[in-house]
């Protein structure tokens, strides 16, 4: 009889096929009730699969006694309880890569749709109403400055395209960067209230939940996009669809949401925004990459083989 194994949040087809030919797979996301599932096959259930956005709480560890191994489809574990996997014996391990080249791609991709209202326009067309008059006039990217949210690789990367594009960069974060001479503000009103296009890129904690609130959209202004290509947490979402239903911010693109995959409506409805699916790492590249790790390190534990990515507790 093959292992069972459970698989929280959807990832990629390809790496599921691969599991189901070696496991009994569980797609936690299809089944109705899925605590009392997992109530019920807690102790069968050895092999545990998530994603770096859905991580593993220790309530996940409790309904789950009998877990020797989680595979998190993804490079960061942050929201994994490493302390509690370590008590419990629970072997944890990881698809490290780079995401800050393909996330800074998109959030470039997303600067220029919400600012030139690419996606505004091709629902224009679609609903064939170019015969009938001109499309409203987006804005140009060059020339109109940016400021990034967090420094680290992905605002970085972001920084070199955007410069590429002919913006003017700053950013905003903890602390000064020593390797940069990009202009700095320590107080991230003071940069909305400078910038045309503000791009959400910093991690997500007790200290930047809520980051982006009502006072940094009202000083990014009537004239301002905002870009988030983080965490949906980061911005107050409530205050963002205020501001973009009331004209407080020209537009945004979003790539993530508070409580994905569910997008309230109200955002639905707006055509001052662009939404994407949470695609930042989606490429053909990451994702068969992750594949590989991923189920090399699945095969090894199945087989007593050493693992390649596991995760130090």
């Amino acid at each position: 009889m093959k292992p069972e194994l459970v698989i929280l949040r959807a990832i990629y087809e390809p790496a599921i096929a691969d599991l189901e030919r070696d496991f009994t797979v569980h797609r936690l996301w299809t089944i109705n009730e899925p605590e009392a599932f997992l109530h019920n096959r807690g102790t069968a259930i050895r092999v545990a699969v998530t994603t770096t956005p859905y991580g593993f709480s220790r309530r996940d560890f409790e309904l789950l006694p009998g877990l020797e191994l989680l595979s998190c489809f993804g490079p960061y574990y942050t929201l994994i309880d490493p302390a509690e996997a370590k008590r419990r014996g629970v072997v944890v391990t990881h698809t490290p890569d780079s995401t800050a080249e393909p996330v800074a791609d998109l959030a470039m991709g997303l600067i220029i749709a919400v600012m030139r209202r690419l996606c505004e326009s091709d629902r224009f067309v679609r609903a064939g109403k170019w015969a009938a008059g001109v499309f409203p006039a987006g804005v140009e990217v060059r020339g109109k400055s940016c400021g990034i949210i967090g420094f680290g690789r992905i605002g970085r990367e972001i920084a070199r395209l955007a410069t590429a594009f002919g913006m003017r960069v700053c950013y905003h974060g903890p602390r000064r960067k020593d390797d940069t001479t990009l202009p700095y503000y320590e107080d991230l009103e003071t940069m909305a209230r400078e910038v045309d296009c503000l791009v959400v890129t910093c991690a997500l904690s007790e200290t930047t939940r809520d980051l982006v609130d009502a006072r940094i959209l009202q000083a990014l202004g009537p004239e301002g996009f905002l870009v988030n290509v983080a965490r949906g947490a980061i911005v107050d979402e409530d205050a963002l669809i205020n501001a973009l239903q009331n004209g407080g911010i020209a537009g945004a693109a979003l790539d993530v949401f508070r409580d994905e995959p569910q997008v309230p409506a109200a955002l639905r409805a707006l055509d001052n925004v662009v939404l994407a699916a949470h695609i930042g790492t989606s490429t053909k590249e990451v994702r068969e990459g992750r594949h590989h790790k991923f189920i090399t390190d699945v095969r090894a534990w199945l087989e007593g083989r050493a693992l390649s990515y596991a995760v130090p507790l």
